[in-house]
Order: C-alpha cells, then structure tokens, then sequence
C-alpha cells in the first residue's frame, strides 16, 4: 500500500463514498468541490493506496432469510502461531461466520454470524465450529435486535 496524506478533498471523497458506495463521480466531484477527472483520479489512488478496500451493497438479512445473527466467543487449546493461522483458514472457509476478529483477553476469537434459523445455528455451532481440533471452547450471544449497524469508521471533516 502506497499511503499519503490525506487532504480535506480526500477526506470528503472518502466520506462521501463511505456513505454511499454507488454515488456517481459527477455528484462526488461536486460534493468534493472539484471537477470529475481529477475527482475520478483521486478516487483510484486512494483504491490503489489501500484506503478503499472494496464496495458493497449492504443486504437486508431478514429479507433474505436470515432469521439469526449470534456472536461466538471461541477460546483455542493451542495459541501458536500456525494453529491460530489454521483457525483462521477454516473459519474462511464457513459461509455462515460473517465477520472474525482475534481478540486479547479471555477468549482468542470473536466470530460474528448468521442463520436462516436457531436450528441451523446450533447444527453450525455443534457439527462445525466445536468439532474442530483445536477448539477448547466456545460460548454464544444471539442478538435480540441491532440498534446500530453504521460500516467503516467516523471521519471527521474539516472545511
């Protein structure tokens, strides 16, 4: 990643895009306050530089079936190197765990992740996630509702 300093027209680029991923390079110029070409080049090199990892469409879970979300506190027998890097290998591999986080502290992963029902999270949790070798234990949170779900990080503007 080739970093550099971000200026107020970067910031808002980035902010902008932030909020709304499909927001077209004339309505992003405009709000940066500079014309579409160099917008549209400043927005590939903050992609090239790293700051951009990717655009998404945030999708309705429910709506699509996806009855449960659930937090799992993972704690591992073994904590070297190559079997924290081979936990994290198979955990890429589960369709069902949306986001994985190694945490310091008491437990050694959090796992975010979703289901079409209770059932089919308790059959992931028990056939999949606990008959992993390395896997010495593992609790859950379901959630009840979400309050906040707001992606990326707070930048602030100036100017």
């Amino acid at each position: 990643m080739e970093h550099h300093k971000l200026d107020t027209i970067d910031q808002r680029i980035l902010a902008e895009l932030q909020a709304n991923g499909r927001i077209t390079n004339v309505e992003l110029s405009r709000r940066a306050k500079i014309t579409a070409p160099p917008c549209l080049r400043r927005m590939r090199a903050l992609e090239k530089a790293g700051y951009i990892r990717g655009y998404h469409a945030d999708l309705d879970g429910k709506a699509l079936g996806f009855e449960v979300a659930g937090f799992v506190f993972v704690g591992l027998a073994s904590q070297n190197d190559h079997d924290l890097k081979q936990f994290e290998e198979r955990v890429r591999s589960w369709p069902q765990v949306r986001e994985c986080h190694m945490l310091s502290g008491e437990v050694d992963f959090l796992l975010k992740c979703v289901a079409k029902d209770l059932s089919a999270f308790q059959t992931f949790i028990t056939e999949t996630l606990t008959a992993e070798k390395n896997v010495a234990s593992v609790k859950t949170a379901l959630v009840i509702h979400a309050s906040k779900n707001e992606p990326g990080v707070p930048l602030e503007l100036k100017g």
